[in-house]
């Protein structure tokens, strides 16, 4: 893995960045795997189960913009930590609940990774990373978020199965508390704009300091005493006198791979928007630092961007029908198939590998085709993979043999999956890299709207047409056993609308906004300064 990420350094960024992405996920999958012991222990139904990963969400989604200023103001690698850290004593107290209110109240906690992971991952990244390849680097961030689903399925519902539904919740704090620590101490701030990108063969993080003042109105904070960026006495990533990477001379000179670094080349796909001369919308080039702009001003113009428009509602739609489906995919298994909570939980995680496949070839996919000149490459292959999750979806949901079923569902949950990469790859490049975390924000927002609607949906509508909350999940009546075949059936709609508004929109928009986002940097470029 090492090897084939490009080194010990950018496999660190990659593995923490991921598990973040993977706690959020782990949550929404324990509440669906645990379903059926929550539902008789709390006296709850199908809605009510919609309820608890709807609150997280709503929450997350109300933080989202206030954090996403934050991310693009402050040092992002504190607010991670800090968050999780709230969240995994929020899931303690998810364990601890003795009422379906209390449980509901303490689920208000999780919010906050939900606020923080997007703006402050999706920025990260974009720092860490360059557009050549920011589609394969997202397919394995992408890929923790879908771990972090088989996980919680996997050993959360088995606990729940011989344990306790309290079990579920409570085990997570413990990877939560690790990863907080983790992130702390090993995943140093980077300067923004691209300056600490870090190239194939990195054997270690280099620690960051902006020249004072050549990051207008932000950038990483100094390093300050037990921060994760500050070098420690004895630490392998401490810089040592004479290393090429070592201060140098004078108060105020940067690190290597900070602002000092010469004008870089443009990237493959910024070359090849320029080779065809495609010209950037002049009414949406930015001519000054966005850093300090309000929060109302960075809305309005990343909403502005045609590209970025059609990606934030595809996103959000295919995220809108993932949150349902890992919401019920366990009671769905049970019911339609007859099968046990271990059984459910494990076919599920097997499932689930489809979608990591998905994520990891569509990014790659993306990179390859930018590289040999087809620039619409990323929204094109994300509307395409989310159509042929709607082609396999259908049939699956109609056949009741597992052994036929099962097939049809691995290969739409690598569409559906491989929808995300191409399409996150695709948001960073027709931005302002000062403008990352609170155009994220803006996406998160919607997108978890929609999530913290799916599952009150999903189980309405399941409802509606007969599942009644444990009964329907152990029942094998012909009316609670198409309930939820219906519903999914139903939810497919919104991902046919999402893989046609990329493949007839975004296609069309993404090599002008991807020339506009490279005026803008080109505009908004500080002085660069370089020691002798």
């Amino acid at each position: 893995m090492t090897t084939t990420v490009g080194g010990p350094a950018r496999l660190r960024v990659i593995a923490l960045l991921a598990a973040v992405l993977g706690l959020n996920t782990a949550d929404s999958a324990t509440v669906g795997s645990i379903a059926s012991e929550l539902e008789p222990a709390l006296h709850i139904s199908n809605p009510e189960i919609g309820l608890l990963v709807a609150v997280t969400t709503g929450i997350g989604a109300i933080a989202t913009l206030p954090v996403g200023v934050l991310a693009d103001r402050v040092n992002r690698v504190r607010l991670l930590w800090i968050s999780i850290l709230v969240w995994s004593a929020g899931m303690i107290v998810n364990g601890l609940s003795v009422s379906f209110a209390m449980l509901l109240l303490s689920r208000l906690a999780l919010g906050a990774v939900v606020a923080t992971a997007g703006p402050a991952t999706s920025s990260l990244t974009g720092d860490y990373f360059g557009r050549a390849e920011r589609g394969r680097i997202w397919g394995y961030i992408l890929s923790g978020e879908l771990l972090g689903t088989g996980i919680g399925f996997l050993v959360s519902g088995n606990l729940a199965s011989v344990a306790t539904w309290r079990a579920g919740f409570i085990w997570l704090a413990a990877p939560g508390l690790v990863l907080a620590w983790a992130i702390r101490r090993h995943l140093p701030e980077p300067a923004r704009g691209g300056q600490s990108r870090l190239v194939p063969g990195e054997t270690r993080i280099r620690p960051v300091r902006e020249l004072e003042g050549a990051a207008p109105g932000g950038g990483a904070e100094p390093p300050g005493e037990g921060d994760a960026d500050a070098p420690r006495e004895g630490d392998a990533d401490a810089p040592r006198e004479g290393d090429a990477d070592a201060p140098r001379e004078g108060a105020d000179a940067p690190w290597e791979g900070a602002d000092a670094q010469p004008e870089r080349e443009p990237e493959p796909v910024v070359r090849e928007v320029e080779r065809e001369e495609i010209a950037p919308d002049e009414r949406l080039v930015l001519h000054e630092d966005p850093t300090g702009r309000p929060l109302w001003w960075a809305v309005r113009h990343v909403l502005s961007i045609p590209t970025n428009r059609a990606l934030i509602i595809a996103s959000a739609l295919g995220y809108y029908f993932l949150q349902g489906l890992q919401t019920f995919a366990v009671l769905f298994l049970r019911s339609r198939f007859g099968l046990g909570q271990s059984a459910a939980s494990t076919i599920l995680v097997v499932l689930g590998a489809g979608a990591i496949i998905g994520v990891l070839v569509a990014g790659q996919l993306g990179d390859r085709l930018i590289a040999r000149g087809r620039i619409s490459a990323r929204p094109v292959i994300g509307g395409v993979a989310l159509l042929v999750a709607v082609a396999l979806f259908l049939p699956a949901l109609l056949i009741s043999s597992l052994v036929i079923a099962a097939p049809l569902f691995f290969v739409a949950a690598a569409g559906l999956g491989g929808s995300n990469s191409p399409l996150d790859a695709a948001r960073l490049d027709i931005m302002h890299s000062r403008l990352w975390g609170r155009a994220e924000a803006v996406r998160t927002v919607l997108r978890t709207s929609l999530q913290a609607i799916a599952p009150l949906a999903f189980g309405y509508v399941s409802a509606a047409f007969g599942g009644r909350g444990a009964s329907f999940a152990q029942t094998s009546s012909p009316r609670s056993t198409t309930a939820l075949d219906r519903t999914f059936l139903i939810m497919l709609v919104p991902l046919v609308v999402a893989g046609v508004l990329l493949l007839v929109r975004a296609r069309m928009t993404y090599p002008r906004d991807i020339a506009t986002a490279a005026a803008s940097e080109r505009a908004t470029e500080p002085t660069r300064r370089v020691s002798g």
